[in-house]
């Protein structure tokens, strides 16, 4: 009769109960380490631990998702591969979703480790853990693979939450920041035109999504001279609108103590590239007339050339430089000056009105808006604002893909 020893059963349950009880004080080491919001390294050196350690695990390689690729932010164990290799090999495994065996695979860096245990959301594959050299009795197998699962998924939840708390706050932030330059922009746009008897002015801001750096303004500047300009700033958000507002005291501080617009455009170039260092630019549309004189001084800045309506002809106003804040000296300065005739009309605006996401094979080009400005000529600049804005939207039919703003003066 075959002897059995009991001891050896107890000596077996009490070891079960011991593996137990450290798999148990890992997740609540690991658990009180994520609610205490510990860095992502301490969190995946902690996992080379325990896998090390409690398992007797000799190769790990653990991939999470980043931008809808893969990438190794953990291993130990054995030669390193290419990380994109290794994420290739995981990604041919991408409709398996349990644990699996890889004993033989064909794939040749897969064939090198034991399981591969995907980690998925619904639907979505958020990491991959490939183990290999793990040494473990068939009884213990599923326990050890179960649990391994498990403190990996909690590792993944975590990582998965800093990434989604992250984004929460980048949102939060560039919220604010719209809502910043929002109110800074609203600023830089006059609430109220200057009403004269020798100029009627129509004005038409309309902002897009993203909040960008137009900006126009009107100053009377003495009692016989009046000067406007209208500008747009590269770049977006907060950064542009407060470059903007800067400018826009600048442009006030020079207009009113120097008289030639070539001295004011050298002076704002200088102020700006100090300011960006040449990271950002403005265009501009710098204009000043004389009531006395009739005479129409200008510098075109790198901007939409403004166009200039009188007796049923139409002109583009190029003459100037280049953009403000690309050349720590402006290369050339060509200033423009005419005669005024009374009645006539000009039009000034942003490049968002000739960037239009067309929806049909309808052209809109500058030849296309001077022919509407011949056509249109004769209105008030109010009614001449809107008129154009109905064109685009009932003839081109399409959408504003920036900021779109008008300036149009009647001089009388």
């Amino acid at each position: 009769m075959e002897y059995l020893d009991p001891t050896s059963g107890e000596d077996e349950l009490i070891r079960l109960l011991l593996k137990r009880q450290s798999e148990l004080n890992s997740l609540l080491e690991v658990t009180r380490a994520i609610n205490k919001n510990t860095a992502t390294p301490v969190l995946l050196q902690m996992l080379e631990v325990i896998l090390k350690n409690y398992l007797q695990v000799g190769k790990l390689r653990f991939l999470v998702e980043k931008n809808g690729s893969f990438i190794c932010v953990a291993k130990f164990g054995g030669e390193f591969e290419n990380a994109n290799h290794i994420a290739k090999s995981c990604q041919k495994l991408k409709k398996i979703k349990a644990p699996l065996a890889l004993t033989n695979h064909p794939d040749r860096i897969l064939s090198n480790y034991h399981y591969f245990i995907p980690f998925y959301h619904k639907n979505k594959a958020l990491a991959y853990a490939l183990i290999g050299d793990f040494n473990t009795t068939g009884d213990m197998l599923s326990n050890d693979l179960n649990f391994i699962q498990t403190l990996i998924n909690v590792i993944v939840v975590a990582l998965e939450n800093k990434r989604l708390f992250r984004e929460r706050l980048q949102a939060e932030r560039f919220q604010r920041e719209m809502e910043l330059a929002v109110e800074v922009q609203n600023m830089l746009i006059p609430v109220r035109l200057h009403k004269d008897t020798a100029v009627e002015i129509g004005a038409k801001y309309l902002p897009h999504q993203d909040i960008g750096g137009d900006y126009f303004d009107f100053i009377r500047l003495n009692e016989k001279e009046i000067l406007w300009c209208i500008a747009d700033v590269s770049g977006k958000g907060i950064s542009a609108a407060l470059l903007m507002a800067n400018f826009q005291a600048s442009l006030r501080a020079w207009a009113t103590v120097e008289n030639d617009l070539s001295t004011v455009i050298e002076k704002l170039n200088q102020i700006v590239v100090r300011n960006t260092k040449g990271e950002r630019f403005i265009t501009l549309f710098l204009a000043k007339y004389n009531e006395q004189t009739r005479k129409l001084n200008y510098i075109n800045a790198g901007h939409n050339p403004s166009i200039l309506y009188a007796n049923g002809n139409a002109k583009p106003l190029q003459l100037g430089t280049t953009m403000l804040g690309i050349f720590d000296e402006l290369p050339f300065i060509n200033q423009g000056e005419m005669d005024v005739e009374p009645g006539t009309l000009i039009i000034n605006y942003t490049d968002g009105l000739m960037d239009y996401e067309l929806k049909n094979d309808a052209a809109w080009k500058e030849e296309h808006l001077i022919d509407f400005v011949i056509r249109n000529g004769e209105l008030n600049p109010d009614r001449f604002n809107q008129l154009l804005m109905d064109h685009l939207n009932l003839v081109i039919r399409g959408k504003p893909i920036d900021d779109i703003t008008l300036l149009t003066l009647r001089i009388f």
